[in-house]
């Protein structure tokens, strides 16, 4: 027989997974890698470099300042707001230390590394 884990491992679990993906949008997590689709640059920045360092910016400020409501909160891994009267997404992954395989445990941060991407549809 499989023991299962308690409710309030799971929940202390999770509270750890959020809190560490916090730290990654807000860019405390040292090392986490942060991404911007190339759609979503062009869609913002018409393929000026210049213009391209100042939507990331702004895009991963917009990203540091999103409001997770009771609903979505979970991991807070993924979320969505508007920028510029576009819907842009985000997504936290969870990878191993060499960002070669997913995480064995995204609770852990001496295991895992954070890619947040942000991206439109």
């Amino acid at each position: 027989m499989i023991a299962q884990p308690s409710l309030a491992s799971a929940e202390t679990r999770l509270a750890a997974i959020a809190r560490l993906n916090d730290r990654c949008r807000q860019g405390i997590d040292r090392t986490a890698r942060i991404m911007v689709t190339r759609t979503c640059l062009g869609t913002f920045a018409s393929g000026d470099r210049a213009i391209e360092i100042v939507v990331q910016a702004r895009l991963f400020a917009a990203v540091r300042r999103h409001v997770f409501t009771e609903t979505d909160a979970g991991e807070r891994d993924r979320g969505n707001f508007e920028f510029e009267g576009t819907t842009v997404y985000f997504k936290i992954d969870y990878y191993d230390a060499a960002l070669e395989y997913g995480s064995e445990d995204p609770s852990d941060a001496s295991k895992t590394r954070r890619v947040l991407t942000i991206m439109i549809r």
